[in-house]
């Protein structure tokens, strides 16, 4: 039975499609190894946001290319953001590089690897030296529908949380963005199609669905109509709401243009919609957000987060951030600071400013220096800390209602989940007790990013044994 080994880079949308391809490779027989060396097949799928994200992809395909030494046969891919924006090219900058497929043909990797490997495995059985012989497959070509591909999971034991892609591409054209290049136009799948996945994640014990769409507040803006007043993901929040055994929904990334009212009413009836937000800012300067073509100035952005927590008062708010960007002055960077400071976000993801080849902020004068982009990117980011850290701070002593998801990332003897707001609380308990259960949890400490708590059952129960002993 052959093996398969694949690395993703970048966000979580990467992630859901490699997961699909993953699905679609167990479904053929293959098994998935997390050994590289096992592998018959080496998929890397890829993201284009910022350089470095394709530079740790195609040194990673470099330094794997000498599995071939031992395996002549071994198949190797690139998929996804950099595939699409590079193309055939990149078959000149990594020479045992086999397959290159695009973010609208995902559903195309198995058959092309599939094929190349039974080729190479049939030749070699009657000379070696035939196991390397064969076209490369370069498919990065436009193709309707491919939104509706995505739908299809490797749900794992005890698994808590999915995340579903509702939408592909952009229509923006933010000036510092290649998503639109590599994603394509906005392209929505249809709310029936994303319930039944949703329902179906249900029976398998998931409790919380996350939506994946580039912009994802815009989804069906083009194709579907508006019910009573209420946009197309309004209706789709409805009915996943609607779905027995999901408790929580969250959705990324939400734009400022298509937060309207009646995204915001919704917080306000639909209970299972999580107090959380990632809301990407980019700049707190009009000047840069006019240059970043980002349609809102900082003044909208403000009323939107304002109007969200009077609707949800708990409610914690993440962002991104962009230093750097040409142009920026001390003057529009402190604006950044100054906004960070007003929403109190709870946590940013502060990004230097990255040339994106085709994109018109990378022709623009007025380039920073790196130097100058670091200072910066520290600046924001210790601000942030600073914030985070209090919010955690204070949240000691109270009661906080998680979703168990398991065991900890980093200490498999405890138990992790996450608050409505998004905050990870680690604890310890029984994983077959408390996994995929909603429990409250007294906050004993935080480390600053991390809050540890103890169930409140468990509080009882120790304060019932205490009062005992005391007769």
């Amino acid at each position: 039975m052959p093996k398969v080994f694949f690395k993703t880079y970048g966000c979580q949308m990467n992630d859901r499609d490699t997961e699909q391809v993953a699905r679609m490779f167990t479904e053929g027989g293959y098994t998935l190894t997390a050994d590289e060396k096992d592998a018959d097949a080496i998929l890397v799928n890829t993201c284009s946001v910022r350089d470095q994200a394709e530079q740790k992809a195609l040194g990673k395909m470099r330094l794997m290319g000498a599995h071939r030494d031992a395996k002549p046969h071994v198949v190797y891919g690139f998929m996804g953001c950099m595939a699409q924006s590079r193309g055939s090219e990149l078959f000149g900058t990594i020479p045992h590089l086999d397959v290159v497929v695009g973010t609208q043909k995902y559903h195309k990797v198995f058959e092309y690897v599939d094929a190349i490997l039974r080729r190479r495995l049939e030749a070699r059985m009657d000379d070696p030296a035939l196991a390397m012989n064969g076209e490369n497959v370069c498919d990065v070509e436009e193709e309707v529908g491919s939104q509706n591909t995505i739908r299809d999971h490797l749900t794992k034991d005890r698994q808590v949380s999915a995340f579903v892609s509702i939408m592909q591409g952009c229509n923006m054209r933010c000036t510092f963005c290649i998503v639109p290049d590599t994603r394509g136009r906005e392209r929505s799948r249809p709310i029936v199609g994303i319930v039944d996945e949703v329902r179906r994640l249900a029976d398998k014990g998931v409790r919380e669905v996350t939506l994946l769409g580039q912009i994802v507040n815009l989804y069906g803006r083009t194709e579907f109509l508006h019910v009573d007043g209420k946009s197309p993901f309004v209706q789709l929040l409805e009915s996943i709401h609607e779905v027995p055994g999901i408790e929580r929904i969250r959705f990324i990334s939400p734009h400022p243009i298509g937060y309207r009212d009646d995204l915001i009413a919704a917080f306000g009836y639909l209970p299972k919609l999580c107090s959380h937000i990632h809301f990407p800012m980019q700049s707190g300067s009009d000047r840069i957000l006019k240059l970043m073509r980002r349609p809102y100035k900082q003044e909208k952005f403000m009323e939107i987060c304002d109007k969200m927590k009077a609707a949800r008062p708990d409610l914690s708010i993440t962002t991104d951030i962009i230093v750097g960007f040409p142009t920026e002055t001390e003057e529009d960077f402190q604006a950044s600071l100054d906004a960070v400071k007003r929403v109190q976000f709870a946590n940013a993801f502060v990004f230097r400013y990255s040339k994106r080849r085709d994109t018109p902020a990378a022709e623009m004068e007025g380039q920073i220096e790196e130097s100058v982009k670091e200072q910066r990117n520290q600046t924001l980011l210790k601000l942030v800390n600073q914030i985070a850290i209090s919010q955690n701070d204070a949240l000691v002593g109270t009661t906080q209602r998680i979703l168990c998801e398991g065991n900890s990332r980093h200490n498999e003897t405890r138990l992790s989940g996450r608050t409505s707001q998004n905050r990870i609380v680690i604890f310890d308990g029984d994983i077959e007790s408390f996994s995929g259960r909603m429990l409250d949890l007294r906050i004993e400490k935080s480390s600053g990013f991390t809050l540890y708590g103890t169930p409140c059952e468990q509080v009882a129960v120790q304060q019932l044994v205490e009062a005992a002993e005391k007769f």
